[in-house]
């Protein structure tokens, strides 16, 4: 396969009013190349290893546009650090269209690249846009209920008196009551698996910063969030990459409702939640969804 050198652009597009900022990588010498959109997970900003898989893809001629969504990282959005599911999926939606104005790419060969709770977010796009190509779910959150076990009932008694206060705060126009995102086992956090904070911390690039808070009025709609439920519409090929030892979004729950996708192909990795970022799981996974998309992309 030609490995084609890449050119990143620093771009931006508008959402509900907002800016999202993205890097677009664009493979040297290609013209007209199909384009992945790749969103992150819980709290997460493109510099933590979105990079990595974009470039990736865009050394085998696929153009890759990794974003931040809006009130994290260098996007605009007020308050900060507030996660709406709602307002993510539109981030995901003006994605699309910006890559459909852009003369540099073919706006016919699309595809979406989610992880972790944006592989839910992923499902749910590409069932909504059935003009899509193609599609990739990355450990994806796919109930938020399995998750909820997933944390205890005594880890989601913890986080209960933040939530309340937020949305106090927040019916009075306050400025919101921050939740720590990752934190380590017995804390009050999101997540608290052994592995979640410095799963976090390792995709962090040198230099750089991960603020571990969000408005802590998220959790509820967290908790009865299904996007696999979607899974059973997406009618493009869609591939689910699946961690055997995912401490986050339990694989049992997600490999059943992958099934239900009528052109679904799942890969099984030997890995937990966080390890599929770097090192010989970062290479497994890559490999295969380079694969996938070159085929389905017609790259």
């Amino acid at each position: 396969m030609t490995s084609h050198t890449v050119t990143r652009h620093d771009v931006t597009f508008g959402s509900g009013g907002d800016t999202c900022a993205a890097w677009l990588f664009l493979p040297d010498g290609v013209e007209n190349p199909p384009v992945v959109i790749l969103g992150h997970g819980l709290g997460a900003t493109r510099e933590m290893r979105l990079d990595a898989f974009a470039e990736r893809f865009a050394q085998a001629g696929i153009a890759a546009l990794a974003f931040t969504y809006r009130h994290f990282g260098d996007s605009t959005g007020r308050p900060r650090q507030l996660l709406s599911i709602k307002r993510q999926l539109a981030d995901w939606d003006a994605a699309i269209a910006h890559v459909k104005t852009r003369p540099d790419i073919d706006n016919t060969r699309v595809a979406v690249w989610g992880s972790s709770f944006g592989g839910g977010h992923a499902v749910i796009v590409a069932a909504r846009h059935p003009e899509l190509l193609a599609a990739i779910a990355q450990c994806p959150f796919t109930d938020g209920l399995a998750s909820a076990r997933a944390l205890g009932p005594k880890g989601t008694m913890r986080v209960l008196p933040a939530v309340a206060a937020d949305i106090l705060s927040h019916v009075r126009g306050k400025a919101p009551v921050l939740l720590t995102l990752a934190g380590a086992p017995g804390e009050k956090a999101l997540m608290t698996a052994p592995d979640a904070l410095p799963g976090y911390l390792a995709l962090v690039p040198e230099g750089g910063t991960f603020v571990n808070e969000v408005a802590a009025r998220v959790a509820p709609t967290i908790t009865w969030h299904r996007p696999g439920k979607a899974a059973k519409d997406v009618q493009m090929p869609i591939l689910f990459c699946i961690c055997d030892h995912d401490s986050v979004t339990p694989p049992d729950e997600t490999i059943a409702y992958a099934l239900t996708a009528p052109k679904n192909e799942i890969k099984r990795y030997d890995a937990g939640h966080f390890d599929i970022y770097l090192g010989e799981p970062f290479e497994a996974v890559v490999a295969d969804q380079t694969e996938f998309l070159t085929r389905h992309l017609k790259a």
